[in-house]
């Protein structure tokens, strides 16, 4: 037996995936899935709360929410950190630097596994929340995120400034917008001692069907190592890695 509030949600969330524009808004929404008004509202203010949706309070449209990635990463977690394993010690080994796996959980990015170049386990960035704007891994994840998306993954106010953590860290929404854009045309980020001026590194997406950033994998060292002339080298990398994270996650094991 189906229980129709769940079912009505369910609908709903698909209608919202598939809207575009005007489309996506709550009387629109309530118009493709045959429910009223009311009804259709309620639905998707309990799925804005579990930020299974987000409403852009300006135009009054629907989208989906970061919640959903959260759950899919959780449902993935298992399978992307057993695929990463032989990846990141074969990365850590090419590159004589620390490579790591980061996912999306609660709504905030956070290191899952990493290597080290003897294949130990390295226990320093491992389960860590990582910064969005000040990282290699949280610009990769920005650039392939919705434009519309940014500030909700910043958590950024209107108007507001990005946290400065070091002297390189980007702190205008305009540079770091000029930055992802250079992200997508190579295909990985670089950072500069921008969270923590000792760690340097590059990372790069693993991407599902859909062109969508489920993970990321990155190679970071102290700076003095980790030189900027190593950036093209340890970047393609960690596109192979990520590649090769994304295919793995698919064999059965």
């Amino acid at each position: 037996m189906r229980v129709q509030s769940v079912e009505r949600a369910a609908v709903l969330l698909r209608a919202v995936a598939q809207a575009t524009g005007p489309e996506s808004s709550a009387t629109a929404l309530a118009e493709t899935v045959g429910l009223n008004r009311t009804t259709t509202w309620r639905i998707l203010s309990t799925l804005e709360h579990h930020r299974l949706v987000v409403h852009d309070k300006e135009t009054g449209t629907y989208a989906l929410g970061f919640g959903l990635i959260d759950l899919a990463g959780l449902a993935a977690a298992g399978a992307l950190v057993d695929a990463s394993r032989v990846v990141l010690r074969d990365l850590a080994a090419k590159s004589g630097e620390t490579a790591a796996l980061a996912l999306m959980r609660d709504g905030t990015l956070t290191y899952v596994a990493q290597a080290t170049a003897d294949a130990v386990v390295a226990a320093g960035w491992h389960g860590r929340e990582i910064s969005m704007h000040a990282t290699s891994t949280g610009k990769v994840l920005l650039a392939y995120s919705r434009p519309e998306d940014l500030r909700l993954l910043l958590r950024l106010p209107s108007g507001g400034r990005l946290r400065r953590y070091t002297p390189t860290t980007i702190t205008s929404l305009a540079a770091l917008e000029r930055e992802l854009a250079r992200i997508r045309e190579r295909g990985y980020a670089d950072c500069r001692g921008e969270f923590e001026t000792t760690a340097w590194g590059v990372s790069a997406p693993v991407l599902d069907g859909a062109g969508r950033a489920i993970a990321v994998v990155s190679l970071w060292g102290p700076g003095q190592r980790l030189t900027e002339d190593r950036f093209e080298e340890l970047g393609r990398l960690a596109i192979a890695g990520a590649n090769e994270i994304a295919g793995r996650r698919s064999v059965p094991r």
